[in-house]
């Protein structure tokens, strides 16, 4: 590690001084747009470069990821959450090294706060003037001579800083006073020694915005202007309370906290779970007891995301940008539970968990339901943390090797490293353990690193520790086949030769990987999920001429292999279907009797009842008895409503993936299509629940655009042909907006009902309710839903966002951006789009503003969603992904 670390530092160094005297002409936006995305082409080679520098240190997946991550960390309005890094006094020996890892960060559009010491540097010419320096609890007594050294050392200090940055091209900024305000520690104890009571923000975030670093110094001022000597550490610590930055980094000369008794360096402390413990030990006193304090009275006053990292400065960029890291990490953490049984931990929390991010339930080749079941094969136990950010489950029965089961991280516990809490939880019980990992894992490296052996077979991996005889292994891993224990076959074992990344050294890397699965009955080999269909299938939509009907016809044209056949309107029967192009369609008006025999005889694959409420189910019921008459043993053709008619039926699947999941709706005849203001509300609500106050209700405030009032019939065209107006016309508004249904809409209570089933039933036994306000306003199309929560615990605004990453991952029809969504965000856009995340003042508050197209993901789109999953194809077939 240590070797291609130089070469990393040497040729970043080559590049920097190279690239000098382009970079320091290269122009600056003054704002943070600008900034963070290094706008000429020039800036834009700087950051790719140094980011393919950052992969010799790192994956290219670990760096990228964390590029991500602190990139998203600020905003226009708020521009230093990235960082703040403390830089001892020592450390400023190391000039060059420092302004070179600072220049990276810049280099890629970072923009961290700097603050330095300057206490060997002070002692040195006060030593050489005579002076022995006087320290009191091990503050600095400082006289008004020693005041008049410090101010000078600090300025000339904070000057070599600068210059060495710009001359890297790298902007940078001194701010040596106009930040911290103070009143005297003890005047008569301590001399001119202040106690920040105050920091002003406003000239870091201006140097930000003008596209530079800050460098500050400690000192303060009073109120009556006396320059006063802070601790910087103590300053960073009050910096850091204000500014709330993800990371806050002590570059010391040291590289870390150490073990007082063995030397060994301390890779991650979790106060939560350890502090009281830690306190107690003998080796812990005097300076490390007094940093540890420190630390845990920081973090105590910032979001649970932030951590403080120790640090050396050469180890600046493994510490941000791997999961390894590097140095001590310092974060709150959580305390840990161990369970027995699943209503211990809660089952709906557990099955929200597993719901949400175990990959076979993602992927359909599990349910919750299989998986839940599975556990009561053997005793298990389940680990995890309070708010379930981590849950692993370990199968062990008595007198047999333990199994990993599961280990289901979310991006928080990914990013507070609260896997590896959990994973030694594991180890301090079991002495030996096994456990499986698909051979292309993105993580895989952090299998390697806990385990004492491993092999790959047919792209899948078998890990243990403990065990360290072949022989043994070999019989234990019969054993596991004999009683299927593991899916698939291993035996014999072989070696293998882990694909460990040159030079990657053991460490607390932070990442999870998800383990291994329960045995598939009726299987013995293979993992793989089966590939979506592409097999030609037909679809009948009754209703197809309202502007839901007319946006799926018009998605269909599009499909690769869904067919529309049949299209039904009282009104239009006889004429041409116009806005589908794949084949020539003609309306025509089915009757009961008439859709019964086309679904005896199989004519069609799958059916859409586009129709207003109260009207689809004699419909509906033609099918159902068509279905059982039918002969083909296909059981009958897949159903999609888009009414409100089934939403509340418990035997029809309801069709919202991004929260309630793929896997029942590729199972299911019977499905019915949310409301457009109710799934906007659901996917509003649901990444908050954790917070849910009992007893107090969210409110949405919905506007949606007229097409979301329906169509009356019109009059007819030149040709006869009878048209469609809309309901509420954009006149009748007069430019305003009509609220309307200000109680009891329907749509309130379907969001209701169905965000209940994703509550802990302990906590909420009654379920919840939305107040919904429903509003109409003179544009076409296009939902606008702002949701008021009222929480249970204080947030902020980042924990906020980050809530809803880690609930959308990867979802395609998602997207998350800072600013509020506006109506060009959402109309004529397929998916959901989220944002504005902001919490009031007190913290007991988010508001969160979430939008899509009532006529697409309020409808069509989220129709062929589910016809999709339901007919086997591609969930996205024919649906525009942006």
């Amino acid at each position: 590690m240590h070797a291609i670390s130089r070469v990393s530092k040497l040729s970043a160094r080559g590049y920097l001084r190279a690239a000098t005297a382009a970079a320091a002409r290269t122009p600056r936006a003054a704002n943070v747009v600008a900034v963070r995305t290094l706008t000429s082409s020039s800036a834009q080679t700087d950051r790719e470069t140094i980011t393919r520098l950052l992969y010799s240190i790192g994956t290219k997946r670990e760096v990228e990821r964390y590029l991500r991550i602190f990139s998203s960390s600020s905003d226009a309005s708020h521009p230093a959450k990235f960082a703040v890094i403390k830089v001892g006094g020592a450390v400023l020996d190391q000039i060059d090294e420092l302004a070179l890892n600072l220049s990276f960060l810049y280099r890629v559009g970072l923009y961290p706060v700097v603050l330095h010491g300057a206490g060997p540097q002070l002692n040195n010419i006060i030593e050489s003037a005579g002076v022995i320096p006087d320290y009191i609890d091990g503050i600095r007594v400082t006289d008004a001579k020693t005041l008049q050294i410090a101010r000078r050392v600090f300025l000339d200090e904070n000057l070599k800083l600068v210059t060495a940055l710009e001359k890297l091209g790298t902007r940078a900024r001194p701010i040596t006073s106009g930040v911290f305000t103070a009143d005297y520690l003890d005047k008569d104890k301590y001399g001119l020694v202040g106690k920040i009571t105050k920091v002003d923000k406003r000239p870091i975030e201006a140097a930000i915005r003008a596209g530079a670093l800050p460098i500050l110094t400690s000192l303060a001022e009073s109120d009556a202007g006396q320059i006063l000597n802070v601790n910087a550490d103590i300053a960073a610590g009050e910096l850091s309370k204000e500014l709330e930055p993800l990371k806050i980094v002590f570059l010391n000369d040291k590289g870390g906290m150490f073990h007082g008794v063995t030397g060994e360096k301390l890779d991650t402390i979790n106060l939560d779970e350890e502090y009281d413990e830690l306190m107690k030990q003998p080796w812990v006193k005097y300076g490390t007891k007094l940093k540890l304090r420190e630390f845990k009275e920081l973090l105590e006053h910032l979001p649970r995301s932030s951590s403080v990292a120790v640090i050396s400065v050469d180890a600046l960029q493994r510490e941000l940008f791997t999961d390894s890291g590097a140095g001590t990490l310092i974060r709150r953490g959580y305390k840990l539970f161990r369970h027995g049984s699943i209503e211990s931990v809660g089952p709906d929390r557990l099955r929200q968990v597993i719901h949400d991010r175990d990959p076979d339930v993602l992927s359909g080749e599990e349910s919750v339901t299989q998986v839940l079941n599975s556990l009561k094969e053997t005793p298990y136990t389940i680990y995890g943390d309070e708010p379930l950010d981590v849950v692993a489950i370990v199968s062990h029965p008595e007198g047999e090797v333990p199994i990993l089961k599961k280990l289901l991280a979310s991006r928080t516990g990914i990013m507070n490293g609260i896997v590896d809490n959990v994973f030694n939880a594991i180890k301090k019980e079991h002495r030996r353990l096994f456990w499986t990992a698909r051979a292309d894992d993105e993580n895989r490296a952090w299998h390697f690193e806990r385990a004492d052996g491993s092999f790959t077979r047919a792209g899948k991996s078998l890990f243990w520790y403990g065990v360290h005889d072949v022989q043994e292994v070999e019989r234990i891993v019969k054993s596991f086949e004999e009683k299927g224990r593991i899916s698939r076959t291993y035996l014999p074992v072989g070696p293998s030769a882990p694909p460990h990344r040159v030079g990657s050294t053991p460490g607390s890397v932070r990442s999870y990987s998800t383990m291994a699965r329960r045995r598939v009955p009726g299987t013995s080999r293979g993992y793989a999920t089966a590939a979506p269909s592409t097999e030609e299938k037909r679809l009948a939509l009754i209703g197809a001429r309202g502007y839901t009907g007319q946006a799926l016809t018009t998605l269909l044209s599009s499909h690769p292999h869904l067919n529309l056949t049949h299209v039904s309107s009282r009104q239009l029967a006889g004429y041409p279907l116009t806005n589908y192009t794949k084949s020539p369609v003609t309306y025509s008006d089915l009757s009961v009797q008439e859709v019964e025999r086309m679904e005896k005889d199989g004519e069609v694959d799958a059916w859409v009842m586009a129709l207003p409420n109260g009207v689809a189910k004699p419909f509906v019921d033609a099918v159902d008895r068509g279905a059982a008459e039918r002969k083909d043993g296909k059981g009958g053709s897949v159903v999609v409503d888009l009414s409100a008619d089934y939403r509340f039926e418990d035997g029809w699947t309801y069709g919202l993936p991004e929260l309630y999941g793929r896997t029942a709706i590729r199972a299911s005849k019977r499905i019915s299509n949310p409301g457009c203001y109710a799934t906007s509300t659901q996917l509003l609500v649901a990444p908050l629940l954790k917070y849910l106050k009992p007893g107090v209700w969210p409110t949405v405030f919905g506007v949606s655009g007229y097409s979301g009032a329906g169509t009356v019939t019109g009059p007819t065209d030149p040709d006869g042909r009878p048209t469609t107006v809309p309901k509420v016309t954009p006149e009748s508004l007069h430019g305003g907006i009509r609220p309307y249904a200000l109680t009891d809409h329907i749509h309130e209570r379907e969001a209701g009902r169905h965000l209940s089933s994703l509550l802990s039933g302990a906590l909420h036994p009654t379920g919840m309710k939305i107040a919904f306000i429903p509003t109409v306003a003179p544009w076409f199309s296009g939902i606008t839903s702002v949701l008021s929560m009222p929480l249970s615990e204080r947030v902020t605004a980042r924990e906020v966002r980050a809530l809803y990453e880690a609930k959308y991952e990867g979802e395609k029809l998602v997207r998350i951006k800072n600013e509020v969504p506006t109506l060009v965000d959402v109309e004529n856009k397929h998916g959901w789009t989220v944002g504005g995340f902001q919490v009031h003042s007190e913290g007991d508050r988010a508001v969160v503003v979430g939008g899509l197209d009532n006529l697409l993901k309020g409808a069509a789109t989220q129709c062929l969603q589910n016809l999709n999953l339901a007919l086997g194809y591609d969930e996205y077939a024919g649906i525009p992904v942006e």
